[in-house]
């Protein structure tokens, strides 16, 4: 699934020296095949604290009902659909990376998609466990699957955009767990030939037999190719779907036309975000600088430029729309976003959405690993707050002043949300001890074309002239995995 045509003059894929595709095994399943660092034991038992407060607080929700939760008669939904939206829009930026750049034959995504999609599953199951939670009654939550059950004839609403959620959600995590665990295969048989006793019978079975002969590439890439055209709609019409939770109501500030989109790019923002988050930490700790090079971290930071640019347009858009509806319910709903009991809420969302990313514009920011980590959290943070800005601001203040109040969390709000995190990372950590972090397969289609050391034999070879080498070597300035004196004795 790589391309032929690599130009001699684009930026490497891959970088180092002399890599052979053994060591490219090697590197790549260190930590699988190694008993784990001590940096990830610190990052497991903190995600594991987390994980344990997370089972409390639910445990306690299901007890106590929700209840416990700082709900009120104005305020039916707060911080649990807020939690649950979050998590749902970090989930799109892997079916992104995997279906829709693959479809592209964009060939970086190599390197980052195997993590971004076992994001997108643990992400996924994060959303679902809010889902589950604020039904006050967890042991009914079937009743939203069409079953026929005891009762006879009792359907669920279909005209319900919460039964729209459950299945769109269930139909994503379903693709993306196929895609995922499709791609794994080849991987998966190469752990399995290495490994011995009890490792070699588990990675068997969960290889189904992969023999890496010729025929069964081929099933591979046209099952890939089958399920990228699959998952591709799916990025438009999952966070679609979960914003018409609002945009179907008559709440002002929810019903409007513009959520469809506005929703998506925001999703593919915070996703990328946390893509971000999660590698940038993965790339150092497990040494896989030359694998996620600056020019991975550079291209998700453009699309964080580009998608968080949308998000501020939608931004001005509602206040435009607002003021231009005519509605004193509508425009009342903006001006106290902005300026009511929440205003803090609504300016921490503006700078971390709005302002932050432009930061990204200048190529030092773009290209500096610990500014772009610090950014990419702020934008997760500011993502937060803007949903929790959009649910909360809008039902807190509704058409009957009487019922006017204010929301407060307790300690089981953020408990769950902060235990979600948790349960997120602990998943996480476990992926990477047990599956490689990077697509093997994959990468090593890449190495032949474009790889620093193909290009640095184009060089040595004299298909380029000075002119092209010195534009070539100037790109690379920009990266921490490449030997620049190498190039100043050629």
């Amino acid at each position: 699934m790589s391309g032929h045509n690599e130009s001699i003059l684009r930026e490497p894929l891959i970088t180092g020296k002399n890599i052979t595709y053994a060591q490219m095994t090697d590197e790549i399943l260190l930590p699988v095949e190694n008993k784990p660092n001590r940096a990830w034991w610190i990052g497991f038992i903190v995600a594991l604290c987390g994980a344990t407060l997370w089972v409390v607080a639910v445990s306690y929700t299901f007890w106590f009902g929700i209840g416990a939760w700082g709900l009120n008669k104005t305020v039916g939904w707060a911080w649990d659909i807020t939690g649950f939206v979050w998590w749902v829009g970090i989930g799109h930026a892997g079916t992104l990376i995997s279906a829709v750049l693959l479809l592209f034959r964009q060939n970086w995504r190599n390197s980052i998609n195997r993590s971004a999609e076992a994001m997108t599953i643990f992400a996924v199951i994060c959303a679902a466990t809010y889902v589950v939670s604020h039904m006050g009654r967890p042991w009914l939550a079937y009743w939203v699957l069409p079953l026929p059950n005891q009762f006879g004839s009792l359907w669920v609403n279909f005209n319900s955009p919460l039964v729209w959620d459950m299945f769109a959600i269930s139909t994503y995590f379903s693709v993306s767990l196929l895609f995922w665990y499709t791609g794994l295969l080849p991987d998966i048989a190469t752990i399995r030939d290495r490994a011995a006793g009890v490792r070699k019978k588990v990675y068997t079975i969960l290889s189904f037999g992969w023999n890496g002969n010729v025929k069964t590439w081929q099933r591979f890439e046209a099952v890939s190719l089958i399920l990228a055209g699959i998952s591709t709609p799916l990025v438009l019409s999952v966070h679609t779907i979960v914003s018409m939770d609002f945009a179907t109501s008559v709440i002002p500030g929810w019903h409007t036309t513009i959520f469809p989109p506005y929703f998506v790019a925001g999703a593919i923002f915070s996703g990328f975000a946390m893509v971000l988050t999660l590698l940038l930490v993965v790339r150092k700790v497990l040494g896989l600088e030359n694998y996620i090079t600056m020019f991975h971290i550079e291209s998700m930071n453009k699309i964080i430029i580009l998608t968080g640019s949308i998000v501020g347009v939608a931004y001005l858009t509602e206040f435009f729309i607002a003021w231009y509806s005519g509605s004193e319910y509508e425009q009342y709903a903006f001006i106290n976003r902005s300026t009511g009991p929440f205003w803090w809420a609504y300016w921490m969302m503006m700078t971390c959405n709005v302002i932050s990313p432009q930061l990204l514009w200048f190529k030092k920011i773009r290209t500096n690993i610990a500014a772009t980590w610090i950014l990419s959290i702020v934008v997760n943070i500011g993502m937060w707050f803007e949903r929790f800005v959009i649910i909360v601001t809008s039902l807190h203040r509704d058409y009957l002043p009487s019922s006017w109040t204010d929301f407060t969390p307790t300690w089981v709000d953020v408990s769950v949300f902060v235990g979600s995190i948790g349960v997120f990372f602990t998943l996480f950590l476990l992926f990477l001890r047990v599956l490689p972090s990077i697509a093997i397969a994959e990468v090593k289609l890449l190495l032949k074309s474009a790889s620093e050391q193909a290009k640095k034999e184009l060089i040595e070879e004299g298909h380029l002239d000075k002119e092209q080498v010195a534009d070539y070597v100037g790109s690379l300035e920009k990266f921490d995995s490449v030997n620049l004196e190498d190039y100043a004795k050629k």
